[in-house]
Order: structure tokens, then C-alpha cells, then sequence
């Protein structure tokens, strides 16, 4: 840099002192001025999809050797995922049941609104629910309609555990073939593949039981291919423990329902494979925004300003100095 100095000085015959000053005055004029460069940068806006179908009550997962449903690791698992982005990014949450999915608001800067999504986290109830039921190749095409309402495009990471109920056949099966939107969406299931019991709660949150085998089947009689129909069962509490419906993490429907739309699946008992499928998805959208340089001119003319009172001689003496 001092070398550079004594260049320009040698062309202009001013002193150093006089050139380093002027250097040091024009950039910091610069600096007041605030000129900007614009700079293109990624924008990852998030809806977060949680299942709160009644499967998700199952206790088949433990955080620390404790016990945990479906749905309270899950909400785990969000809190963590949420104190991991970084500030700019934008969150929703949504919340799937029977064929829908509802956004309880519009990406939101997670940041500025921290407590509110945590909040938001918290109170994640399968009695929040407005079906019994779960379809999930259903919800991907509502889930698509619904961001596309949204102001800004945002990629999905959606929490389930693959039970469809009532179970899939041949006239209630949507084709995912013609789907599109999902490209890097992240599916990440939730449960065990041993499974337990889908407990039946009453409004208070109380257990009456657990749901039996038939629950998960077809009514007797219904064919189960007009949109009235489409997600009918019975309603039947398991008679016995050898009645209790077993619900696993259905991990190789998702898998097959993740490939079909270009998607990511990972499994959800690790927050960090989470973060890690996240990372593969592309931004949402990229945005133009400028970049200023006043820090930049402000740090130039400091540099400049005090070489005119440092020197090699100076340097060499200090370090000799220092070594006695």
C-alpha cells in the first residue's frame, strides 16, 4: 500500500503526508456518498407442514430415553430446526389433516417474529384437527394450491408418518404422475418401524382407548370413489389388545410418494439430517438488493490516513524492541 503511495506521489510531487490526506478525505467523501453495487442473493422461505392426524398421538418415539407421541417430537424437532435458520429467512406453519392443509399465516421473518412461530409450535394439537382422517397424496395438490397464494414462493418441509386412512386401494388412490410443485420438497417421517397403538382421546385429551384394526379399513359396502365418500371409516374402539391397530412410519410409501414428485426424504428422528435435506433444496426465489460500499471507502481512507504514520523502519524497530 505504501509503496503504492510513493507511485502516485512520484507523478504528482506532493509530499506523502499531502497525498495521504487528500486519498483520505476523497474516501471518506465516498463513504458519505454510500454508492451501492447490486448483488443477486438467495431467499429461502419455508412452510413447515405438520400432520396432526390421530396416528400422530402414537407413542413410538423418546427424546433423551423419555417417551414421546409422534407429535410432541415433532414440535421437538421444529423448536430445533427454528433456533438453527438464520435471520432473512421467512416461516410458516402449516397444519395437515383429512385431505387439507391450512397455513396459520404467510412466511413470516423468523427473526423479527421468533416467539410468535414458537408459539405457534406450542400449540400444535391433533384437536385442532377438522378430520379423522389421512390423505396425504391428496394434500400435496392442496398444499401446492395453497403456496401458490402466497405473496412469495416457498419451499415445504412436511412432517408425517405416511398413514393413510382409511388404507389405499385401486379407486382411492391419486395418480401422482401429473403433479407438479413439488420438486425439493423434504418429506421427513415421523414414528418407529416397530410401531405402537394409535391411542383414542377423548376432548380432553384423555385416553378411552385405542383405534382397532377396522378403522383403518373400508366400510363394508363402499366402494370409495366420489369425493362424498372418499375418506369414510368406522369409528370403533379396539375390543382387545389383539384388536389395537398397529400404526408404523410407513417409510417406504413415503419414499415411493417422495420420488414420485422429485422430492428429498429423510427420516425424523434426527434434527441434523433435517437441516441437512434443507440445505439441498433451492432457494425459494432470488432477489436483487444492494450491496453498499460505505464501510468499505470509510475502511480504505483509515488504512491510508495511518500510513502515513507507520513505516517498515518503524515495524523492524518495534519487533527488534520486543525480541529484548
Amino acid at each position: 500500500m505504501k509503496e503504492w503511495l510513493k507511485t502516485i506521489q512520484s507523478r504528482s510531487n506532493l509530499d506523502l503526508d499531502t497525498l495521504s490526506l487528500i486519498l483520505s478525505i476523497g474516501l471518506i467523501v465516498l463513504a458519505i456518498i454510500n454508492p451501492s453495487i447490486p448483488l443477486k442473493h438467495n431467499i429461502y422461505n419455508y412452510v413447515f407442514v405438520a400432520d396432526i392426524s390421530q396416528s400422530m398421538n402414537t407413542i413410538d418415539m423418546s427424546v433423551m430415553n423419555k417417551p414421546l407421541t409422534r407429535l410432541e417430537h415433532m414440535k421437538h424437532s421444529l423448536h430445533e430446526i427454528m433456533s438453527e435458520l438464520p435471520c432473512g429467512t421467512k416461516v410458516s406453519i402449516g397444519i395437515f389433516v383429512g385431505v387439507s392443509v391450512s397455513a396459520s399465516y404467510t412466511p413470516i421473518e423468523i427473526c423479527e417474529n421468533f416467539d410468535a412461530i414458537e408459539d405457534t409450535i406450542d400449540h400444535l394439537d391433533w384437536r385442532s384437527g377438522w378430520s379423522g382422517n389421512s390423505r396425504i397424496r391428496e394434500s400435496f395438490f392442496n398444499l401446492a394450491r395453497l403456496i401458490r397464494s402466497f405473496p412469495e414462493n416457498s419451499q415445504v418441509v412436511y412432517f408425517t408418518d405416511g398413514e393413510e386412512a382409511p388404507k389405499l386401494h385401486t379407486f382411492n388412490t391419486r395418480d401422482l404422475g401429473q403433479f407438479q410443485g413439488g420438486n425439493d420438497w423434504v418429506i421427513v417421517g415421523v414414528g418407529s418401524l416397530k410401531g405402537a397403538p394409535i391411542p383414542k382421546l377423548d376432548g380432553k385429551n384423555q385416553l378411552i382407548g385405542y383405534w382397532s384394526s377396522d378403522s383403518f379399513g373400508l366400510q363394508p359396502g363402499i366402494a370409495q370413489i366420489s369425493e362424498a365418500n372418499l375418506g369414510t371409516r368406522d369409528n370403533v374402539v379396539a375390543g382387545g389388545e389383539s384388536d389395537r391397530y398397529i400404526s408404523k412410519l410407513d417409510e417406504a410409501y413415503l419414499k415411493d410418494i417422495t420420488k414420485q414428485i422429485d422430492g428429498i426424504y429423510v427420516r425424523g428422528d434426527s434434527v441434523l439430517n433435517i437441516l441437512s435435506a434443507m440445505k439441498k433444496q433451492k432457494p425459494a426465489w432470488q432477489d436483487t438488493a444492494d450491496f453498499h460500499l460505505k464501510w468499505f471507502f470509510a475502511s480504505l481512507a483509515g488504512i491510508i490516513f495511518s500510513l502515513r504514520f507507520i513505516s517498515i523502519k518503524h515495524i523492524k524497530q518495534y519487533v527488534i524492541k520486543r525480541r529484548k
